[in-house]
């Protein structure tokens, strides 16, 4: 009991921790809960706000440090950064992170009905992480549930955020319950009730074929081509990388190849045609087409795109990546903030423009491919805006910023998710990994080891139809929780009275 009250403090930073394991590439969903139901159980025995916002904040640095060290990789390693600048920003981002787990427990408390207030407010800082300072949602709630858990039966109707809501609920159902020493034998009976019915649902949900296949399999090469981070723009070395992967595309014989991000380190307008021609001769030999990532520059404005172009027996075509990712493809507030990139980093691509919000699936024979670059595939909201047109989506990424860390698996999570939300087969090719197909219910049923130089070879199947997702977005979810919230206010008012 002495152990215990001597490194009492440090079990919030321990709980938070500990949630990760939810997370890809761990995938033990049930954690998750098991420690959100620790956090919740100490926000119900504190006496205040401000402890339960300490105590959530503590939580949150637990989670956040553990989950996302390797933001420290990408700064020092890649971008050379001096490790104890790249250490202190990554806290940095780790504590503001902190802030909003903080946050729900300081205005649960205030706001009383902890049961409900706090997997509200979880959701709802969640989703404000999504968008705030242009986003980054990264270890959100709900993704920890996808694909195993009952809960993801909930994300093609609710979305992540609203999956978020309910994975609180049922830790917060449980904590109130080992919370409270006189819980009535008829709460004890509502609360197994509502555990019941909200697991027994979701499972039943995860059987609704919410879209329907169109078409005939094709086949899909998704090429990994292993290119070295710190060499891949070199000059030196351009010229092998794109014999790297003209060599692996002439290899395959699938109707639909799709090389990663900046597969080709060269300007599209300034490739050599004997390089699109050959990629352009080779698709057509297979009845098909490749997708490409490239750099796009627009010579009348000298802007700069991270770009996806196809060529083959479809005429070209081309997406431009409209989501960056802040400080790796655009300095925000660059009057204050471009000295750190002239004296601490070495970033290619770190000044790039936003491709349009809404742009068309590329039409490759009978599929329509919604294409998501790298970091776009967080954001679910904006991958429904290709839909329902698009009949598959596809990801190109590079992830080799993160070293062998697990961030690579779980942005192949948030891919999941995607696939989960809107029905549709992903199709995922990166650099060093995680190239997967996964499946229009969450599924990963292809996957190659990382960091190696391979092709993984599948077939994808085309979907057609809209998920409630896909027809409403996070709207349903938005609305529910201020309504919510309004309900809540309105009673602690009636209550103080």
């Amino acid at each position: 009991m002495q152990i215990f009250t001597r490194f009492r403090f440090a079990i919030p930073y321990l709980l938070g921790a500990f949630a990760v394991l939810a997370f890809a590439p761990f995938y033990v969903f049930p954690a998750a809960i098991l420690s959100l139901i620790g956090l919740i159980f100490l926000w119900f025995k504190t006496d205040s706000a401000k402890s339960a916002f300490k105590l959530g904040f503590q939580y949150g640095l637990g989670l956040y440090v553990v989950g996302i060290y390797w933001i420290y990789i990408s700064l020092h390693d890649f971008g050379g950064m001096p490790w104890w600048f790249a250490g202190f920003s990554t806290f940095c981002l780790c504590a503001f992170m902190a802030l909003f787990v903080g946050a729900v427990g300081y205005l649960s408390k205030r706001l009383g009905f902890l049961v409900i207030s706090a997997p509200i407010l979880w959701g709802l800082s969640d989703w404000i992480r999504s968008w705030i300072f242009t986003g980054f949602p990264w270890l959100t709630l709900g993704y920890s549930q996808v694909p195993h858990s009952p809960l993801a039966g909930y994300v093609p109707i609710i979305g992540v955020y609203g999956v978020s809501v309910i994975t609180a609920l049922v830790a917060a159902i449980i904590a109130s319950w080992l919370a409270q020493a006189n819980f009535s034998a008829i709460c004890k009976r509502n609360a197994i009730a509502s555990l019941v019915l909200i697991l027994v649902a979701g499972g039943l949900l995860k059987t609704v074929e919410w879209t329907t296949p169109i078409g005939e399999p094709i086949s899909a090469a998704l090429i990994q081509g292993n290119i070295a981070q710190d060499t891949k723009w070199s000059a030196d070395t351009a010229q092998n990388t794109i014999n790297t992967y003209i060599n692996m595309v002439k290899q395959s014989k699938a109707q639909l190849i799709v090389l990663p991000e900046t597969a080709l380190p060269v300007i599209s307008s300034r490739i050599d045609a004997s390089i699109t021609d050959a990629l352009t001769n080779h698709a057509k030999q297979n009845n098909g087409d490749v997708i490409v990532g490239m750099v796009e520059l627009n010579e009348k404005t000298d802007e700069y795109f991270n770009s996806a172009f196809s060529f083959g027996t479809a005429p070209t075509q081309s997406y431009a990546k409209n989501h960056l990712v802040p400080f790796g493809e655009f300095i925000p507030l660059k009057q204050v903030f471009g000295w750190i990139y002239r004296d601490w980093l070495n970033m290619p691509l770190s000044d790039l423009s936003r491709g349009g919000a809404y742009q068309t699936p590329m039409q490759l024979g009978k599929q329509k491919v919604a294409i998501n670059v790298c970091y776009e595939d967080v954001f679910g909201e904006e991958i429904i805006r290709q839909l329902p047109t698009a009949t598959l989506l596809a990801n190109i990424s590079n992830d080799a910023w993160y070293g062998q860390s697990y961030a690579a698996d779980q942005h192949m999570q948030f891919s999941q998710a995607r696939a989960l939300e809107t029905g549709r087969m992903m199709l995922r090719a990166t650099n060093t990994g995680a190239t997967a197909a996964i499946d229009a219910h969450g599924y990963v049923i292809a996957h190659v080891p990382h960091d190696i130089q391979t092709t993984l070879n599948v077939q994808a199947q085309g979907y057609s139809g809209s998920t409630p997702y896909v027809r409403w977005g996070n709207w349903p979810f938005i609305v529910l929780c201020f309504a919510v919230l309004t309900n809540l206010v309105w009673r602690k008012r009636s209550f103080l009275r």
